[in-house]
């Protein structure tokens, strides 16, 4: 799912990650490989965040979905996987004002 600013703004002050902008060159390979979405990395490697149960939550919750994962320390490359949802669901519309 491709998020709007407010929703990354969001996202990141519930996940510690680095959303990667639209405008950077690799998203268009991300985009080729996994779909059309926003792309996070974080210390575990490349995630999206996916709806959950839209038609209970209105597309208000998200859950973070593992892509790719770092393949050492380094974090310098990552290895492409099956999807693996996390247990961490991203409140889309939580109020920023803390």
């Amino acid at each position: 799912m491709k998020l709007n600013t407010t929703q990354i703004e969001r996202t990141l002050h519930q996940f510690d990650a680095q959303a990667i902008p639209a405008e950077h060159p690799a998203v268009p390979k991300l985009e080729q490989l996994f779909g059309e979405h926003t792309y996070f990395l974080d210390n575990n490697g490349l995630s999206i965040v996916e709806p959950v149960e839209a038609e209970q939550t209105d597309g208000r919750l998200g859950v973070v979905v593992t892509l790719a994962s770092w393949t050492d320390d380094s974090a310098a490359s990552l290895q492409p996987h099956e999807p693996e949802p996390t247990e961490l669901v991203i409140d889309l519309e939580a109020d920023l004002r803390h």
